[in-house]
């Protein structure tokens, strides 16, 4: 072997290993994550559609349907949820399922209390109303809008993504997922009603009556706040070209003879090369990601991670300079030095998510 020979298979076998350990590198934190923490039941990939079809049929839900679907064990396994590209390297942000574990009876429970208004003490707004799945979880509305036409103080948070965030709403003020579901409940300017008015509501309902008593064993507020924090829970964006490019540069520099040994490579080169063809990132969206991730836009000072949010609270200057501005943070810890700061939302599914700031008043 000359010398030339060797330093060109040296190289190729650096690139090759190079491109490997970027592609595994969200796959072995994942494992490690599970490992550490125990993979419990089955393993599922979050935004399959299979998880949040609900109940089979169409048309309001019966109980002969719901005593058929509770009878089927298989809607009790305990679920491990896998993160999809782009998100998977936020596993160990992953919080609650300890104390609330996911099962897909809990899931459908908590979809059917999401859609419903009549959590609300007049039957007209429901969590859908505020964080519509068809407008990106959230609304068009400079602010959200509650009973009886009210406007609230804040632009509607998206409601995807909240799996990888532990503190919950613009000020952080809920602890966690279950938390942040019933707030609203009681907010009279959201949905009017109290806990124990919406508690005996449901219980008068045998389709939820039945369902809370078989997954739960009782119904109370917390257990409602279970229930569709396990729905929140599994509402995730699905990859976007930016999530396949970044996949594909892992790749991008190997040339053929780098995968002629190593067909593990190879089938890995083909995914990303397969995924980059049918998901391109445009020559605008590339360079946009040259300002957004240098200091040219230093975007990622705030818009970091595997949600692009740091899922901390800053205060940027936006509604400060109102007669009596939203002091955020400070509310919640009383400190001087968190007046007017909010928490970084996260950019993905950006273009369907305005109006934009705390506020809404960017469109």
């Amino acid at each position: 072997m000359n010398v030339s020979t060797f330093f060109a298979r040296a190289d190729r076998t650096t690139r090759a290993s190079f491109a490997v350990r970027i592609c595994c590198f969200t796959l072995v934190t994942v494992l490690l994550t599970f490992s550490s923490a125990s993979v419990r039941g089955e393993q599922v990939l979050l935004g399959d559609p299979a998880l949040t079809s609900g109940v089979p049929g169409s048309g309001p839900i019966s109980v002969p349907q719901i005593e058929t679907w509770l009878d089927d064990e298989h809607n009790f396994t305990e679920l491990t949820p896998v993160l999809p590209l782009g998100l998977s390297q936020g596993t160990s942000q992953i919080t609650g399922l300890n104390e609330n574990p996911l099962t897909r009876a809990k899931i459908e429970l908590g979809r059917q209390l999401y859609f419903d208004p009549r959590l609300s003490v007049d039957s007209t707004v429901s969590c859908a109303s505020c964080h519509d799945p068809s407008m990106g979880y959230t609304a068009q509305t400079k602010t959200g809008i509650g009973i009886k036409g009210q406007a609230g103080g804040r632009n509607s948070p998206v409601s995807f993504n909240r799996i990888l965030s532990d503190k919950q709403f613009w000020d952080g003020r809920a602890g966690s997922l279950e938390e942040q579901a019933i707030g609203p409940i009681a907010n009279p300017i959201e949905m009017g009603f109290t806990h124990e008015g919406v508690v005996k509501r449901l219980a008068s309902m045998p389709v939820y009556a039945k369902q809370f008593e078989k997954i739960f064993g009782s119904l109370t507020i917390d257990t409602v706040g279970k229930a569709i924090a396990a729905f929140e829970r599994v509402l995730v964006t699905a990859p976007s070209p930016y999530d396949y490019n970044e996949q594909w540069r892992a790749f991008k520099d190997l040339e053929p003879e780098d995968l002629e040994d190593d067909p593990e490579l190879a089938e890995l080169y083909a995914e990303a090369a397969a995924g980059i063809k049918s998901h391109p990132m445009s020559d605008s969206a590339k360079r946009g990601r040259e300002i957004f991730f240098t200091e040219k836009g230093n975007c990622t000072a705030c818009h970091v991670g595997a949600n692009l949010a740091d899922e901390k609270y800053h205060n940027i200057g936006v509604g400060m300079d109102q007669e009596n501005p939203d002091a955020g943070r400070h509310v919640v810890t009383k400190e001087l030095v968190d007046t007017g700061a909010f928490k970084t939302p996260t950019v993905r599914n950006v273009a369907l998510t305005a109006p934009y700031m705390h506020d809404g008043s960017m469109a």
